[in-house]
């Protein structure tokens, strides 16, 4: 009985540097989208603190997985 190999995966992998620019693409992305709700809530009285709250989360993240990067 033959054994079967595994398949490759056919998805290229991304050097550190790629991946760093993405992560800066989505650091500056998130940080856009904090400054919108900051302001647009300068106006209402309605405040969704969660979502402020879940997007300094990713940010932190993203400049954990940014520092390590820099490590390597």
């Amino acid at each position: 009985m033959k054994k079967e190999l595994p398949k490759k995966n056919k998805t290229e992998k991304k050097t550190p540097l790629a991946n760093k620019i993405d992560l800066m693409k989505e650091l500056n992305e998130k940080r856009l989208s904090l400054h919108e709700i900051r302001f647009g809530m300068a106006g209402s009285k309605s405040k969704n603190v969660k979502e402020q709250k879940n997007i300094k989360k990713e940010i932190a993240r993203i400049h954990t997985k940014l520092g390590m990067l820099n490590k390597e």
